[in-house]
C-alpha cells in the first residue's frame, strides 16, 4: 500500500542517521541518563557536522561517551528526541520494522487487539508518533519534525507486521491536527494518507458496539485508554441509577446500561458528542436505558443538587483540565470543584468514579485534591480501585509523559 503516494523498503539497511553529533554540557542530560529519551536546548553544548532540521544524529556526553541515535527539532524545547540508545543499532528501515514488529508483539499479549493503540511514541520508543487501529483502519498521529521523516516507514512496516497474522489494513487516515504541531514548526494536517475510505469505522469494545469517526471525533476518534476502566464500572452499575458526565461518545454510559444500570444520564458539552452517544446507543439497543443531555457539568452538577437529586453512581471523565505546568494550581480548583459536586449527588454508599487525563495533575496531586473535595463535601471515601490507562499505552518508568491517566472508583459515605 502507498502511504502519502510513496512506498517505503522496510528491509533496506540504509542508515538513516547523518554523521553529525550532538555533545552535551558537562553534568547535563539527566533525563537521558536516567533513562528517559528526550534531550532539552538547554542541555546541548555544541552540535558537530552538517545536519538538516529533523535529522537523525549521534548524541554524545561532554567527553565522548556514547549516548544514542535521536532526531532533533531546531524549533522545540524538546531538542532530541532518542530512538536508539545502543551504537550497534543504526537507524534503518529495518530496525524501524522490529519496532513495530515488538510493539504489535507487546499488544498481543496484553489487550483485545481488534482496536487498540498499537503505536504509542516514547513508550513504544518510537517517539512522536501515535498509531490507533480501529478493526482494518489506522489512526496516525505525527507530533514532531523527526517522527514525520519515519511515519512512513513505520505505517508500511505496521502494515506488512499486520499482514503477518491475516490483518488486512483498508485504509489509513492522518489525524496531526494537534495545537502542539506548530510548536515543532509543522502545520497542522488532517487526511488521508491511502486510497479514500469510509471514515466512520465500527469497532466492538466490552461487548458494546461503536462507530468511531475518524475524522471529526476528538484525538484518532475514540479513548481506547480506558477500555478495561469502562469494564471496572460493571459490577457497581447494577440496578443502579447513573450520572455520567462529559460522556463524549457515551461509552462510560453505555457500559453502565449494559452490565444492568436502571437508568443513565449522559451529559456533554459538544452536541455532535452527544449525537455520536444517541447513535451509539441506539446501535445497542439501549437508547431506552439512557438519556442525553447537552450541557457545561460545571453549571448543570449545582443545577442538579438544588432540585435535591441523589444518584447511585457519578462518573466524572472530563478532558485534561491543564496541558502545562504554569495552569496545574487552575486545573486542582477545576477538579476539586466537579468532585466536590459530584459527591454531593451520590446517595449515601453510593459510588463515584473519577479521573484525569493530565499528565501535568500527577497522581499525588489528583488524590491530595480529590481528598480536599471529599473533606469539603462532609463525605467519606472508601477506595475500590485505582487504575491507569489501558496496557496498550504503556507507561514507560523514566518517561513520566507516558503517565499520565488517573482512574479511581470510590464508594462514598456520609460522615459516619
Amino acid at each position: 500500500m502507498l502511504i502519502g503516494n510513496k512506498s517505503f523498503d522496510t528491509s533496506s539497511q540504509k542508515d538513516l542517521a547523518v554523521s553529525a553529533k550532538a555533545v552535551l554540557k558537562k553534568r547535563e542530560g539527566r533525563t537521558l541518563k536516567a533513562g528517559g529519551l528526550w534531550v532539552y536546548d538547554n542541555e546541548i553544548d555544541r552540535i558537530e557536522g552538517d545536519f538538516e532540521n529533523g535529522d537523525i544524529l549521534t548524541v554524545e556526553d561532554f567527553d565522548g561517551y556514547f549516548m544514542g541515535y535521536g532526531f532533533i527539532s531546531l524549533s522545540s524545547k524538546i531538542r532530541i528526541r532518542v530512538l536508539a540508545r545502543r551504537k550497534e543499532d543504526l537507524i534503518t528501515p529495518a530496525f524501524l520494522k522490529e519496532r513495530v514488529r515488538s510493539s504489535w508483539e507487546y499488544r498481543k499479549h496484553v489487550i483485545d487487539t481488534s482496536s487498540c493503540r498499537v503505536i504509542f511514541g516514547e513508550a513504544d520508543f518510537l517517539p512522536g508518533l501515535t498509531v490507533d487501529k480501529y478493526e482494518d483502519v489506522l489512526v496516525v498521529e505525527s507530533l514532531a519534525l523527526g517522527s514525520e521523516r519515519i511515519k512512513g516507514y513505520v505505517l508500511t512496516a505496521l502494515e506488512e507486521v499486520l499482514a503477518e497474522d491475516g490483518i488486512k489494513v483498508r485504509g489509513i487516515y492522518e489525524r496531526s491536527d494537534a495545537r502542539v504541531r506548530e510548536k515543532e514548526g509543522l502545520e497542522r494536517f488532517k487526511g488521508f494518507l491511502t486510497e479514500p475510505f469510509e471514515t466512520k469505522v465500527p469497532i466492538t469494545e466490552n461487548g458494546i458496539r461503536y462507530i468511531v469517526d475518524v475524522e471529526n471525533g476528538q484525538k484518532t476518534g475514540f479513548f481506547l485508554d480506558q477500555k478495561d476502566n469502562r469494564r471496572a464500572i460493571h459490577k457497581i452499575c447494577r440496578g443502579a441509577d447513573v450520572l455520567d458526565c462529559f460522556t463524549h461518545t457515551g461509552s462510560f454510559g453505555l457500559n453502565a446500561a449494559i452490565a444492568g444500570a436502571s437508568h443513565v444520564l449522559s451529559v456533554d458539552a459538544s452536541d455532535l458528542a452527544i449525537e455520536q452517544a444517541r447513535e451509539n446507543a441506539a446501535l445497542n439497543g439501549l437508547d431506552h436505558l439512557v438519556d442525553y443531555q447537552v450541557a457545561d457539568v460545571f453549571e448543570l452538577l449545582p443545577a442538579l443538587a438544588a432540585r435535591k437529586k441523589l444518584y447511585d453512581v457519578v462518573i466524572l471523565d472530563p478532558p485534561a483540565f491543564t496541558k502545562s505546568r504554569n495552569s496545574v494550581k487552575a486545573a486542582a480548583r477545576g477538579y476539586r470543584e466537579i468532585n466536590l459536586r459530584g459527591m454531593k449527588l451520590i446517595k449515601d454508599g453510593g459510588f463515584l468514579v473519577t479521573c484525569s487525563c493530565s499528565h501535568f495533575m500527577d497522581p499525588d496531586l489528583f488524590a491530595k485534591t480529590i481528598a480536599e473535595a471529599a473533606r469539603d463535601a462532609r463525605k467519606r471515601l472508601r477506595q475500590v480501585e485505582f487504575r491507569t490507562q489501558a496496557p496498550d499505552h504503556p507507561i514507560l518508568w523514566a518517561s513520566d509523559e507516558s503517565y499520565y491517566l488517573k482512574f479511581y472508583i470510590f464508594q462514598v459515605t456520609d460522615e459516619k
